[in-house]
């Protein structure tokens, strides 16, 4: 067994269709894709390490690649690639998917992943295939579920808008915004 999945998942979001798909192209462009990719990658690599003791726990996520944002029969589109390093230092595809939005009622959009998860080379090898596909589920899940609270709150946080201040899970003491889990922060950088 090579540590190669189909993965799919789909949530409903409560945003319409016109709001959900402008907010996917700005999020295709900015660090919020990337934090919440990193972050579920690093989770799932970790939660499989836990579990099968596997050497791909020295892989991590070194870039996201969207692709142009396309409309195909009442649908937006957006293929995406997520970019690993592994243990030997290679490249590889970590995930290939295509992200779509489809309208579900006036106030409600559901948001599908579907496409390929890959672990890094031979980490897959002897591994029950149901580990395999339990992770890259888990995997695929936190990372479909980080972007839908992106698509239904502008503002990038996992809080409704009015809502985030320093008690916001991505707000520090000082009120003052910071990144996703598992990314750098962002106001440290500030000069």
């Amino acid at each position: 067994m090579s540590g190669n999945v189909f993965v799919g998942d789909q949530i409903q979001v409560d945003v319409g269709f016109d709001a959900a798909r402008c907010q996917l192209r700005r999020l295709a462009t900015d660090s919020v894709l990337l934090g919440a990719s990193e972050y579920a990658y690093t989770a799932g690599i970790t939660g499989l390490v836990e579990a099968a003791g596997l050497a791909a726990g020295m892989s991590r996520l070194v870039g996201v690649r969207p692709g142009d944002l396309v409309e195909i029969g009442g649908c937006a589109r957006l293929w995406l690639q997520w970019e690993a390093i592994g243990s030997d230092g290679a490249l590889f595809p970590a995930l290939d998917a295509d992200l779509t939005l489809s309208p579900a009622g006036q106030n409600t959009t559901v948001l599908r992943l579907a496409g390929g998860y890959r672990l890094p080379d031979h980490a897959g090898t002897g591994l029950d295939p149901a580990i395999v596909r339990c992770f890259a589920a888990i995997t695929v899940r936190s990372f479909i579920a980080r972007l839908a609270c992106a698509l239904m709150h502008p503002a990038g946080s996992a809080v409704p808008a009015g809502r985030a201040g320093q008690h916001s899970p991505y707000h520090g003491p000082d009120g003052r915004r910071h990144g996703w889990p598992g990314t750098r922060d962002a106001s440290r950088t500030q000069a």
